[in-house]
């Protein structure tokens, strides 16, 4: 508001005010500058009596410096007024959540140039497919009932170089892109995006590049199959194996993905243990990262390859994995049966916390539903009595065996139960716990016709005898077929529900829900091998807290700021919409 000028130029009315204001303030009258208030030339006007009161005006008696200070602190009002005001009519947090949120993926047009470009990068017909019949089945199973759409593309990389590439084409033109391999997740994780996406299959990537026997460790690409590095390991000779077993046909790049386990779980613990040592991963900016190098343990730094298990594709996408291996030791199956549910499962806890519970491999559960659907299913030659049932795998020499036999065999009397058997071959043996994998295919092959919903939920063991009770209850109330099989020795356990319509399909639907509300409320987790994807994410803020998952977003943001790998999948829902 003050100007600079020479005493030369002021007006007359100026040089009035400055010589009625002398008295009370000293001003240089050199050549220098001085600092003064300028004014319009013009007839002069009758003074206003308020106008002493205003800073602004050359009537104001206080001091230069108090006009300062009063002008400034004016200003200082007026622009915390308009903050304020600005605040009122701009975006709620909640629209600014939104914007956030919102995301801008490939138009159409783009996704077509993406598309081109990409067969250019891979002009093997095989190697870039978009076949209408391929895009759909790739982006939905037939075993997952959540929302799904069709792929945009499917394309086959062969090595991490191919992988850089393709993810360098979908950060250019900001196209969604989803792993694929063994396409055995029950969640709903490899479906596709609304707007078009790419789907990465990495199947042909199934190579075991190294083993190394003297360390125990081998290294293999991730669309290996757990089931075919076990095998290649016994015809070579070579007595060790890799214990995480889940569902038939999983890979090793799914396996992390979903943090997975299986029947092994309670001897060999699950794929966030020390299996998995290393990982090679192409980020969703095209740099390649190796997560640590080879020896069996490493305090430098925290361990970046846990980053990576369980985060369903949603940060990196796995080109090579070196996983440990376990001695192959001898085992034995044993069978024991129980008037119910409860007593098979209260038996579980009280054999795992003897001194023989590390030498127990495996302990599941089957309920009476299930043994009737293996006997049905024509995969057996002698049928089984349709009682609860659990199997055990004993592993060790024969002493510990024998020892831990008649253990297990005391415990399980005590519980009610009045059939105990070993699997009379290892024929038997190996048929019977084929048979437990198998328990899709079998509950399925009872009800013809019927579609099956498998879910799993998992708790600390000491609850699973109420889990179990309350869900065998729940499910027999609303009259649907189902059966039931856990790993019961870590709390784990799945239930198969069988609908015909989609009316059954809601009700199936709300068991469900309930079932994993039961399993939460008592300490539990959603999901114990499944994985999250789309069907399970609604019940993570719930389990973990909305702290928890806001860091989640926080890694996932800060990794994929363009929010290109697997979208939709383990994050919940904030409010807003993607935009197309």
């Amino acid at each position: 508001m003050f100007s600079t000028f020479s005493t030369s130029r002021l007006a007359p009315v100026a040089r009035r005010v400055v010589a009625r204001d002398a008295p009370k303030y000293t001003c240089r009258t050199t050549n220098s500058l001085s600092f003064t208030r300028s004014y319009a030339t013009g007839p002069s006007r009758a003074p206003s009596s308020y106008l002493r009161f205003s800073p602004w005006s050359n009537q104001f008696p206080g001091s230069l410096r108090t006009r300062i200070l009063l002008q400034s602190g004016v200003y200082a009002l007026l622009m915390v007024g308009l903050l304020e005001a600005f605040e009122r009519i701009g975006p709620t947090k909640e629209e600014v959540h939104v914007q956030e949120n919102e995301t801008r993926y490939a138009s159409p047009g783009e996704l077509k140039a993406a598309i081109q470009e990409l067969k250019v990068a891979f002009p093997s017909p095989q190697s870039v497919t978009t076949d209408l019949d391929a895009l759909k089945t790739y982006g939905s199973s037939e075993n997952s009932y959540h929302p799904a759409s069709p792929h945009a593309v499917i394309v086959r990389p062969m090595s991490t170089e191919d992988v850089v590439k393709i993810i360098n084409v979908a950060r250019k033109y900001r196209v969604p892109i989803t792993a694929y391999s063994g396409a055995t997740s029950l969640e709903g994780h490899f479906s596709g995006y609304p707007t078009g996406s790419i789907c990465l299959d990495m199947s042909d990537m199934d190579k075991i590049l190294q083993i190394n026997v003297e360390d125990s460790d081998l290294i293999c690409q991730p669309g290996a199959r757990w089931e075919d590095v076990n095998q290649t390991l016994k015809t070579k000779g070579i007595p060790l194996f890799f214990p995480l077993d889940p569902g038939p046909g999983a890979t090793i790049g799914g396996m992390i993905g979903t943090g997975c386990s299986g029947t092994n779980a309670v001897r060999y613990g699950t794929a966030r243990a020390e299996w998995f040592l290393n990982v090679t991963a192409v980020l969703p900016n095209g740099e390649v990262v190796k997560t640590r190098r080879r020896a069996r343990k490493s305090a430098a730094g925290f361990d970046t390859t846990k980053l990576f298990i369980g985060a369903e594709g949603t940060l990196g996408i796995i080109t090579e994995v070196t996983i440990r291996l376990a001695p192959l030791l001898p085992t034995k199956v044993a069978m024991a049966q129980f008037p119910d549910v409860e007593h098979a499962v209260s038996a579980v806890q009280e054999i795992l916390n003897t001194p023989h519970g590390p030498h127990i491999q495996c302990i599941e559960l089957l309920d009476d539903h299930m043994m009737d659907a293996i006997n049905k299913g024509g995969l057996i030659d002698k049928p089984y009595p349709v009682k609860d049932t659990l199997f055990f795998k004993i592993q060790g020499d024969p002493g510990c065996v024998s020892s831990t036999s008649k253990t297990i065999q005391a415990i399980v009397k005590a519980h009610g139960s009045n059939n105990f058997k070993f699997a009379s071959t290892d024929e038997e043996a190996e048929d019977l716990w084929q048979n437990r994998k198998y328990a899709l295919m079998s509950t399925l092959a009872t009800y013809p016709g019927s579609r099956c919903w498998t879910t799993d939920v998992c708790v600390p063991v000491s609850k699973l005898p109420q889990l179990v009770y309350e869900t065998k209850k729940d499910l027999s109330e609303t009259r649907l077929h189902s059966t039931i099989v856990g790993h019961v020795g870590d709390g784990n356990f799945h239930a198969l529900i069988l609908f015909q319509n989609d009316d059954e399909l809601k009700e199936v639907e709300a068991a469900v829900h309930r079932l994993v509300h039961r399993a939460i409320n008592l300490d539990g987790t959603c999901t114990g091998e499944h994985g999250v994807g789309v069907g399970k994410k609604q019940y993570l803020a719930e389990e973990l807290g909305e702290g928890t998952v806001e860091l989640m977003r926080t890694i996932k943001q800060a990794v994929d700021p363009l929010n290109i790998l697997n979208p939709g999948k383990l994050y919940p829902d904030k409010s807003g919409k993607p935009k197309a």
